[in-house]
């Protein structure tokens, strides 16, 4: 009997196959760098890894980027970027298939990092961070400057000493990294807290600055966190990146673009030996003003002062006319009481026999109804004090002594006066005793009268 082909071929299950091609794979392609264009990129995965594919005119490469890779990529991908990507082959057993693993990417060449800041240029020129109109002019003397730089290099070092010949002002370094995988972050943070800080440390102006390189150095400064942290800036922003001919994105969301750190202290201050020499220029400019004018008002005042006539002429007329009047104001006196009393004199005659009897008729009538008035206010006001008089008298009667008489008790007088005490009636006085129906006369004899009656009461005098 005919056995099939291949039938003393040993058995491998799809297991064993797929364990045996990744280790070929590798083991021959551990670590390689691969050239091709990103296709299929839709940012993160929400666990926060990156998939995609790389491809050329021929072939594809399915690609991953895992979350802890990703947040170090210098460059991050971008659908449509020609890249080089660095990391290590391998196979997905799931689906028979093989992904690179990447963990370092950079975009193939200058032509495609152009590419890419030109498409990034676009974009935010879109969103108008780029308008002229939004851009602020520069303080023109400030009292702080800010500077986000290096703190070690040589650009630190030019701007401080540029300053210093120009015009000394109060720096306030951030320092940053200027290239690397932290760059951007940082120099996007530098701005954003310049900008947060408040009250006299707060600075007037902010300097950007790093020192030449090559576009890859410089790539920091096209980050999208940087540009939109400068276009935000309320603090007007110089951008100082590398040499004249470097250009970067965040030039363009600038206020103020300096082809040198060094031009960027040039433009955030005015030279101080200058600025002393205009206002010297423009405080004689101003003295000058000043005498020319005096000058002019005194001539002024002079040819006003020999138009106006002497101080005697001025005066003559008014005082002539206030003689005259004087003079005059005698005679119209005495005028002037003649005619009233010739007035007076006819008024008087108008007034007839016939006239002064009807006066006093109408004086009689009035004094008529005064009288009447009178008469009737008399009357009333006797009567209120007639009522008044006939109370006091019905009260009289409760507080008159002779009632307390009619009781038993006498009232005791020595020389028309009451007696009020023993000690007042000396032996011998002649005493008056007055009882409710009449009076009684005694004499004093000095020893009765002085003796206390039982408990306590005076005995009787006599």
């Amino acid at each position: 009997m005919n056995q099939p082909a291949g039938a003393n071929l040993p058995e491998y299950s799809v297991s064993e196959i797929s364990a045996a091609v990744k280790r070929v794979v590798e083991d021959n392609f551990g670590y390689v760098r691969v050239r091709g264009e990103i296709s299929g990129y839709r940012g993160p995965h929400s666990s926060g890894h990156a998939y995609f594919t790389l491809k050329d005119e021929r072939a594809r490469m399915d690609a991953v980027v895992w979350k802890t890779t990703f947040q170090r990529l210098r460059f991050k991908p971008q659908e449509g970027l020609e890249v080089i990507a660095t990391g290590k082959l391998t196979t997905f057993p799931g689906s028979s298939k093989y992904q690179i693993v990447i963990d370092a990417l950079e975009p193939a060449g200058a032509g495609a990092l152009m590419a890419l800041i030109e498409e990034r240029r676009k974009k935010l020129a879109g969103e108008g961070l780029f308008d002229e109109a939004r851009k602020k002019a520069l303080p023109y003397l400030p009292r702080i400057i800010g500077v986000v730089t290096s703190p070690t290099g040589a650009v630190i070092r030019d701007i401080l000493h540029r300053l210093a010949d120009r015009c000394p002002a109060r720096v306030i370094v951030w320092p940053v990294r200027v290239q690397g995988e932290t760059s951007a972050a940082e120099v996007t943070a530098a701005i954003e807290g310049f900008n947060r800080m408040t009250g006299p440390s707060r600075p007037d102006v902010l300097i950007v600055a790093r020192g030449g390189g090559s576009l890859e150095d410089l790539w920091s400064f096209n980050e999208e966190s940087v540009v939109r942290a400068a276009a935000a800036s309320l603090i007007p922003l110089i951008s100082a990146i590398g040499h004249e001919t470097d250009f970067t994105l965040i030039d363009f969301a600038a206020d103020r673009r300096a082809p040198t750190p060094t031009a960027a202290a040039e433009m955030a201050v005015p030279v101080r030996a200058e600025l002393i020499a205009s206002v010297d220029s423009l405080g004689a400019r101003h003295l000058g003003a000043i005498a020319r004018r005096i000058e002019r008002d005194r001539k002024e005042l002079r040819g006003a002062a020999r138009a106006l006539p002497q101080p005697e002429s001025l005066f003559a007329i008014p005082r002539r006319t206030f003689d005259e009047l004087a003079s005059r104001l005698g005679r119209g006196l005495i005028a002037n009481a003649r005619v009233h009393r010739v007035q007076f004199e006819r008024a008087a005659a108008r007034l007839s026999v016939a006239g002064i009897a009807q006066m006093v008729t109408r004086c009689r009538e009035r004094a008529g109804v005064l009288a009447d008035r009178a008469y009737k206010a008399v009357e009333r006001r006797l009567e209120r004090k007639r009522a008044q008089l006939d109370s006091v008298a019905r009260a009289l009667p409760l507080v008159s002594y002779r009632d307390i008489l009619a009781r038993g008790f006498a009232v005791v007088r020595a020389g028309g006066v009451p007696v009020r005490s023993v000690s007042a009636v000396p032996p011998g006085t002649r005493l008056d005793i007055e009882l409710h129906d009449g009076h009684v006369g005694a004499t004093a004899d000095g020893t009765a009268g002085r003796k206390k009656a039982p408990g306590g009461s005076q005995g009787s005098l006599f």
